[in-house]
């Protein structure tokens, strides 16, 4: 196991070479002077040069890249353009409310979605088959923010139940932390379930038709038996992959979610550094957003080889 997860690491460190490259390269290939936007619009040529050394802008590109390789590798990402804070500070003061959503919206996902894909492969073409289809279909369909927005009109709005938006921190009220979270995870988590139920639905009508099943019917097995023992752990792996997909896009989700519903987390920092041009956040961000992406597909690799023993540890 040791040197399978090994290997998976070592196949992932090209990878985030690349990626840091491509990072690095945003400041350089970005419109817009990042020294320019620090100095003010009635900064001169030389406040501007300044500005451009006193950011390292003016040494040379391997310069300026090893030193910020050198600072990603020890957490430092620099400091905010505008705010002059560390980005790393800014980054954690909003790490909590986006986790806080994903893992909700994750939970609530695979809750839904899993169940309701066995259950329409099981009942295929049955009425509930119909319905989990148009409903996953739907979720597949509807985009993240008008959802948000319809379900802000039905329960925040016409049925006063959740809060429109905002966010209370766990360590200040555990109660109204999860209140204000469950209306936002549950469109981020409807809308990620649509295409796990599909795929979960699709495996279990492929393996539902194999003989083993047929065979495990035969000797008498209760139908969930047949179901989760026999069935869903041989259609598992499709599904797994399909979840960490699903991870993945909720990076993408979490920040039109967040500000949909005013929840101050990453995906809030992401626009609002997008919309003042701040480099520095937009670099860093971009490199964690790449570094959950490995992190996923590395999980992922785990996973196969505890669902299917035919995956060998050495491969």
């Amino acid at each position: 196991m040791q040197r399978y997860i090994l290997k998976r690491l070592l196949a992932a460190l090209p990878t985030m070479a690349i990626v840091g490259v491509v990072v690095f390269s945003i400041i350089h290939l970005a419109p817009g002077d990042p020294a320019a936007i620090m100095a003010g619009e009635d900064a001169d040529y030389e406040q501007v040069e300044a500005m451009r050394e006193a950011m390292g802008l003016l040494d040379p590109i391997p310069v300026q890249f090893w030193n910020f390789v050198s600072g990603v590798a020890v957490g430092d990402f620099g400091e905010s353009i505008f705010s002059g804070h560390k980005v790393s500070k800014l980054m954690l003061d909003r790490v909590e409310p986006t986790l806080s959503l994903a893992l909700i919206s994750l939970t609530i996902s695979i809750l839904i979605s899993i169940p309701a894909g066995v259950l329409a492969a099981w009942k295929m073409n049955s009425i509930f088959d119909r319905i989990v289809m148009i409903l996953a279909l739907t979720g597949y369909a509807v985009p993240y923010f008008a959802l948000g927005y319809v379900m802000i009109i039905l329960f925040a709005v016409k049925l006063p139940l959740f809060p429109a938006g905002g966010y209370v921190y766990m360590s200040e009220d555990f109660g109204q932390y999860i209140y204000h979270l469950l209306l936002p995870s549950f469109v981020l988590g409807f809308a990620g379930s649509a295409l796990i139920t599909r795929m979960t639905r699709a495996t279990m009508l492929e393996v539902l038709k194999e003989d083993y099943v047929r065979t495990a019917r035969a000797k008498g097995l209760g139908e969930t038996v047949v179901l989760l023992r026999h069935a869903f752990k041989n259609a598992a792996n499709p599904v797994i992959t399909v979840i960490g997909f699903s991870i993945a896009g909720f990076i993408s989700g979490v920040v039109i979610t967040e500000t949909v519903f005013a929840i101050p987390g990453m995906g809030r920092l992401i626009v609002e550094a997008i919309s003042q041009r701040d480099f520095q956040i937009i670099q860093s961000t971009i490199l964690i957003v790449a570094m959950i992406y490995v992190m996923v597909n590395l999980i992922i690799d785990i996973c196969y080889v505890f669902v299917d023993p035919r995956i060998r540890y050495d491969s």
